[in-house]
């Protein structure tokens, strides 16, 4: 009998461990990110709305973050945002993979929504620590501390 409650009583334990760890990976609401190959590229997200002239005319800063003009980035920032308007092609094999928003400092979408883009740091060997996120709707995001802290991107200022 005792036997038994051991049993049952390890396989509940087990049973609540597994719940733990599967709640960690899994946003609220959304599903688990894809797994792939390091190299692998994803499509651009949806352009942001553009003025007769092609200059994207950006989307209101619904975020609730500090934002950034446009101009205000630093020059390898404004490159990389004129890689996303155009589509690519980009110069690092992760740019364009989902963004997992696992810090929860933008707002909640599900997943999927927003892309990470590399915004180059002169001197680095690596891809660096600064970046563009960019939500299907055509919000996009200014991280120079990946991910610790995010702006708003007004464009066309």
């Amino acid at each position: 009998m005792r036997r038994r409650w051991t049993v049952g009583t390890l396989l509940l334990g087990l049973a609540v461990a597994a719940l733990v760890v599967f709640n960690l990976f899994i946003p609220p609401g959304g599903t688990p990110p894809a797994a792939g190959p390091q190299g692998t590229t994803t499509s651009a997200p949806a352009a942001a709305p553009s003025s007769s002239d092609g200059k994207a005319t950006g989307v209101p800063n619904a975020s609730g973050l500090p934002a950034i003009r446009e101009s205000q980035l630093p020059a390898e920032g404004r490159r990389t945002l004129a890689l996303i308007r155009k589509g690519g092609p980009y110069p690092y094999s992760r740019d364009g993979v989902t963004f997992g928003n696992f810090e929860r400092i933008l707002p909640r979408k599900a997943s999927g929504y927003y892309k990470e883009y590399t915004v180059p740091t002169p001197g680095e060997s690596d891809r660096g620590a600064r970046r563009i996120v960019a939500g299907q709707a055509g919000d996009k995001y200014y991280t120079p501390d990946h991910y610790e802290s995010f702006k708003f991107i007004a464009e066309g200022k």
